[in-house]
Formats: C-alpha cells, sequence, structure tokens
C-alpha cells in the first residue's frame, strides 16, 4: 500500500501534546509521507508549535467535542474525512484510555479492523509491518494488514519510539466537526479530578522508584517515595501491591499498566514476573533490590543487590541525605 498521508492522534494535557503523541509523530515523519495530527478539546490549538516542531505539517481540531467524552466526536470527525477523501492512509493511535475508544468506536463506523497492543513498527515492501509482545514479552509476534483498505488503524503502547524533535514550523490549525452524533453522543463530563502529585509524571520520569510486595506492609511504601523525592523521580509499583491497596492503579508499571523508559530504573522488593519486565525492561539502567538471590528481576538488572529492602531502602536514604 502506498502511503502519502498520514495522521496522528494528539492527546494534550495543560495545551501541550503529551509523550507519546510525540513519540508517534517522531516515527511517522520517518515514512516519507505528509503528516498531520488531530485533536480536540478546548485549548488544543495551543498546542500547533509543538506539534509542528515534531514534524507535523498540519493540526486537525474537532471544534465540536465540548463537555462530552472525545471518543463519539473524535471518531466521527474522522469517519466524516475518511467518507469525504480527505482522511489518511494510515492512523497511529496510543494505547492511552480515550486512543483505544476512539480506535474502537472508528473501526465501528468504518467496518476496518484495527491493529492493537502495538510495540513497534517498521516500513517494509509488504507496507507497513506491526510488533506485538506476546507472551509476557518473551516473544515478539508481526502482523500486517492484508487488504488496501484505508485508513489502517494501529494502537501503539507507550514508549515504542523516542520522541525526538525536527525543528519544524508551527502546524496549520484547521477545524473538523463530527456533524449530527444522535443519541450515541448523549454522556457529558459534568466534572474532572486531576491526580494529585509532586515531580515528574511515572511515564516521563528520568528516574522510577518502584516498590513491591518485597516491602512487606503498606506503611513500608514511604521508603519508595522518599527515595524518589531524593532523585527527583516518580514512584511506581509492581501489580501485587497496587492490587492489595497499597498504592493507586496510577503507580502501576507493566502489561497491564504504564510503560516506563527512564534513564534509571529501581525495582525494590520486586521480584519481576514477565507482565512487570513488559513495563520496564527498556530502561536505560536498571538497580534491583531483592533477597532471593534467585529472583527473575536480576536477570536484566544491570546492578543488582542481594537484601531486604527494608533494610537496604533506609541506608540508601540516609547516604543520600548525608550527600545533600
Amino acid at each position: 500500500m502506498s502511503i502519502s498521508k498520514i495522521w496522528v492522534l494528539a492527546e494534550t494535557a495543560d495545551s501541550k501534546p503529551t509523550s507519546i503523541t510525540l513519540e508517534l509523530l517522531t516515527f511517522a515523519r520517518g515514512l516519507n509521507a505528509t503528516v498531520e495530527a488531530i485533536g480536540w478539546g478546548e485549548g488544543a490549538e495551543s498546542a500547533a508549535a509543538e506539534i509542528g516542531n515534531f514534524g507535523a505539517t498540519a493540526f486537525n481540531v474537532v471544534t465540536d467535542v465540548n463537555d462530552s467524552l472525545p471518543g463519539v466526536p473524535v471518531a466521527g470527525a474522522i469517519a466524516n474525512a475518511v467518507s469525504s477523501g480527505n482522511g489518511p492512509d494510515l492512523l497511529l493511535i496510543g494505547a492511552t484510555y480515550d486512543g483505544r475508544d476512539i480506535a474502537a468506536r472508528l473501526s465501528a463506523k468504518l467496518n476496518l479492523p484495527v491493529l492493537t497492543n502495538v510495540t513497534g513498527l517498521e516500513q517494509s515492501g509488504e507496507g507497513i509491518i506491526a510488533h506485538h509482545s506476546i507472551f509476557g514479552g518473551t516473544q515478539i509476534a508481526k502482523t500486517k494488514f492484508t487488504t488496501d483498505s484505508t485508513p489502517q488503524i494501529f494502537v501503539v503502547r507507550a514508549k515504542t519510539f523516542t520522541a525526538e524533535a525536527a525543528g519544524g514550523a508551527a502546524a496549520t490549525v484547521n477545524t473538523l466537526t463530527a456533524g449530527d452524533l444522535g443519541a450515541v453522543n448523549a454522556a457529558k463530563i459534568v466534572s474532572r479530578h486531576v491526580e494529585e502529585r509532586s515531580g515528574p509524571k511515572l511515564d516521563e520520569a528520568d528516574v522510577v522508584v518502584s516498590g513491591g510486595r518485597g516491602l512487606s506492609d503498606k506503611a513500608n511504601y514511604s521508603l519508595i517515595e522518599e527515595l524518589a523525592k531524593l532523585l527527583k523521580g516518580a514512584p511506581g509499583a509492581s501489580r501485587a501491591i497496587v492490587d492489595a491497596g497499597w498504592v493507586p492503579y496510577s503507580y502501576q508499571v507493566g502489561q497491564t499498566g504504564k510503560t516506563v523508559k527512564p534513564t534509571v530504573y529501581l525495582a525494590c522488593g520486586i521480584s519481576g514476573a514477565t507482565q512487570h519486565l513488559v513495563g520496564m525492561k527498556n530502561a536505560k539502567n536498571i538497580i534491583a533490590i531483592n533477597k532471593d538471590p534467585e529472583a527473575p528481576i536480576f536477570s536484566v538488572a544491570d546492578l543488582g543487590i542481594v537484601g531486604d529492602a527494608q533494610k537496604v531502602l533506609p541506608k540508601l536514604i540516609e547516604e543520600l541525605k548525608a550527600r545533600a
């Protein structure tokens, strides 16, 4: 299939493109095609300069989202563009809550398949080949679309690509409308709650300190938070302690949580189940603290400390404070 136009779903936060948006734009501009972004929401136009800086020539903004959830109107607007012949050949969507919702609705509207949970993309003579981590990340399956129907829709996991600016001019802002969506657009957002946090976001931090069941008690998670603060990083967690109710789901790193790719990842009291490794194994430097010398986490660690995290962490915190 010949690719002449690519659209990237551009999610924004605080009038800036999210990290996964910039990652997808970076990949898209390497495909020798026209790259555009599609976004939504009040103030989305403010992201046009950064979106252009990462390679998009145009930013198509859906204007009639209002207080609706974005899935219905954004999918409707994309479907209208495709039906009128102005849509893309390739649509790249981040594997976020809104991204998955939009992809699913668009698939139903256009009667097109979607390739999801993508952890890699490559261009070949056969078109775009998608990579998917299977069996807990131990194997990679490769898939492709077998028809020329467009757009080909890929839903891509965070940190699949590294975001790199291209130095382009601000993207030209165009407006799209979803039109009459009927009863399917009845749900309205009545209030928003922003999670309180200090320090960098988990999936954007250069240093991530994660805790697991080896901490033994919920109260000991404070050691993780203190160490993360000292290192100007973000606290994370294994699924085990999220399921136990020690920390919110937003802290979870792994296959069913966030994918992180920091410069330094500290795994404290985490055994290293394959589901967790999928979410952090691409960190540049991995440090593991575990009292079990046979723990799987040591198989990916650059530095391993065999010891009880409850004893090692206070010593590490004490040393860092002394140096500060």
